[in-house]
């Protein structure tokens, strides 16, 4: 079946368009602008497959033809999306990359209000506090994906989750996860109206995280890469667990830890 031939061909560098989609990859703009990129194929396939459909979508001229990309300028045709034919050059200009994938979305920014979780969806959730590398967020939700987690609460000041990096770097698991903003003043309290069990990894009155009493929903803590949690924070939590250090290393990288834990919990849960 032949794609729909509503595309717009854009060859010039000072495009509006081409201005405000290179904008996306800066912060304040995306705030302003309420919109994130997504590249690749497989990762906006994956986006399609959640029902997340890109309101727009840039392709390169010089791609090769894919049944998949196919399906995909379909789906945002069909939703009155726009479709752009550009040079690679331009596509790379838009990304950042140097060597773009043949295709480029864009999306809108989802609602990351705490009132939008349902704590009871998923057993295992994940809690990042002011995790401040792109590249250990996109690792946390491919995590938190991979387990089964509902999805990721970040904490305090944390990367943008809708950075091009981060984005990049969940593989997709942006689609997959339900994504939550809040302090931790805000978070504590929403936690302690339902159900959740708090856990984090600790020095503090802690015991070993191999059989430890997890309980669902777990909500799994995190610390900032270089200063941990603060102390009380990891008061508040309900349990406390360590994990051995065997080598010269005193800690695990943030993004390394939080899988760990949530693969004991998980197996916890199904044993």
């Amino acid at each position: 079946m032949t794609p729909p031939s509503n595309r717009r061909e854009i060859t010039g560098f000072s495009n509006p368009t081409v201005k405000y989609l290179r904008s996306l990859r800066e912060k304040k703009h995306r705030k302003a602008a309420g919109k994130f990129l997504a590249e690749g194929l497989r990762l906006l396939t994956d986006a399609r497959e959640c029902g997340h459909i890109p309101e727009t979508l840039v392709m390169a001229a010089a791609r090769e033809s894919h049944p998949l990309l196919d399906e995909l300028e379909r789906a945002v045709a069909s939703a009155g999306g726009e479709v752009i034919e550009t040079t690679p050059d331009i596509l790379s200009k838009i990304t950042g990359k140097a060597n773009p994938q043949a295709v480029a979305g864009v999306f809108t920014e989802f609602d990351t209000s705490l009132a939008t979780l349902d704590r009871s969806a998923a057993p295992i959730w994940l809690v990042a506090q002011e995790l401040r590398d792109p590249g250990n967020l996109g690792t946390t939700l491919r995590t938190g994906d991979a387990v089964g987690a509902g999805g990721l609460i970040l904490i305090d000041d944390c990367a943008d989750p809708f950075s091009v990096e981060a984005v990049r770097a969940s593989m997709g698991a942006i689609f997959t996860q339900h994504i939550a903003r809040a302090r931790w003043d805000e978070f504590l309290p929403w936690l302690r109206t339902g159900t959740g069990q708090l856990v984090a990894a600790s020095l503090r009155d802690a015991v070993p995280y191999r059989g430890a009493p997890y309980a669902a929903p777990c909500f799994i803590l995190v610390g900032n890469e270089s200063q941990g949690l603060p102390e009380e924070y990891e008061a508040a939590c309900d349990l406390r667990v360590t994990m051995p250090m065997k080598g010269r290393a005193d800690s695990l990288n943030a993004a390394m830890a939080g899988a760990v834990l949530a693969y004991e919990v998980l197996a916890s849960f199904d044993s």
